[in-house]
């Protein structure tokens, strides 16, 4: 049971390993893209090419559906990234229970973005839990766990990718063990918990006034979607990747001797790859951006369009 790349990565590495799938339950079709055209979720496509039967339920809670899944006699459920939590008449069908392959080092960044939230909170290291599941939201036991570093600018989809991976292959390491009942169980730390709530678009909403760092992360966080913005002429202007540049004392420094201290938002530096823009504190580089009604493109493509002193920031008109 699961729906986007992450989950499709899992359900690769399952069938690679010859495990037997009965059948692939995903989110339904969503639309998507400029023609919002009617897209099947990745790990759909895939089961579909493999030959595996596809259910995409709107809901876990008919009778009709829990009466298919009674009929299948499962022995095990496993889920990665499907997006609704299996009530208790579904957690109680398979033999062997169901377990779950969740992007975090529970039970911190518990719910539905773990990813985008460690990236956002500056985290350096973070991992993959397989762990039992129960009724609440990522609140059951743990199986196993694996580290993962964060690299200082790596976005949401990279990430996910590397942790796709990584969990589908400590899902292989741990299911002889845990199918075997060799792998114990251990019931999580609540007193350590974090959640991990849904993104919501507003939240890609830029203040320039806030650190160089914490912008960074935003940007690196929301790149996925929705895509940290800002505004420029009333416009909106999406900020996909950046950097922090090194010399980001002596790029504030020859600003500040010939205009002042910038307003945060500010252009202190242009050339023909570069745009820096001023923080709260610091600065930060704008690697690929998006102006709006125009394709995204690398910062070396419009550079020369953005010149010192150019003010990002406010609302729309």
């Amino acid at each position: 049971m699961g729906t986007p790349e992450f989950a499709a990565t899992v359900l690769e590495h399952l069938c690679k390993e010859n495990y037997s799938i009965i059948a692939c339950i995903t989110q339904p079709d969503k639309p998507s893209g400029r023609h919002m055209k009617l897209t099947p979720p990745p790990a759909k496509s895939y089961a579909l090419q493999q030959g595996i039967p596809v259910f995409q339920p709107a809901s876990l809670r008919t009778e009709e559906f829990l009466k298919q899944i009674r009929s299948w006699e499962p022995d095990l459920i496993i889920t990665a990234a499907y997006g609704k939590i299996l009530p208790q008449v579904i957690l109680d069908v398979p033999t062997k229970g169901c377990i779950n392959v969740h992007a975090s080092l529970l039970p911190r960044y518990r719910g539905a973005a773990p990813v985008q939230w460690s990236i956002m909170n500056g985290d350096t290291v973070t991992g993959v839990t397989i762990m039992n599941m129960d009724a609440g939201m990522d609140t059951g036991s743990i199986i196993s766990q694996c580290e993962c570093p964060i690299d200082p600018d790596i976005g949401t989809e990279d990430l996910m990718d590397r942790l796709a991976v990584l969990g589908s292959n400590l899902l292989i390491e741990t299911l002889p063990r845990y199918l075997s009942g060799e792998a114990i169980p251990t019931a999580q730390d609540d007193s350590h918990m974090t959640l991990s709530p849904p993104i919501r678009k507003e939240q890609g909403h830029i203040d320039w006034s806030g650190t160089a760092e914490e912008i960074h992360n935003q940007i690196r966080a929301l790149s996925a979607w929705p895509g940290a913005y800002t505004y420029l002429n009333g416009e909106r202007f999406k900020i996909y990747s950046s950097v922090l540049p090194e010399n980001s004392r002596e790029v504030l420094h020859s600003y500040q001797e010939q205009n002042g201290t910038p307003v945060p938002g500010t252009i202190v530096y242009s050339s023909k790859s570069d745009i820096i823009v001023a923080c709260g504190t610091g600065c930060i580089n704008l690697i690929c951006v998006q102006p709006q009604s125009c394709r995204r493109m690398n910062a070396c493509e419009c550079a020369h369009n953005y010149h010192v002193g150019i003010r990002f920031g406010g609302e729309t008109s």
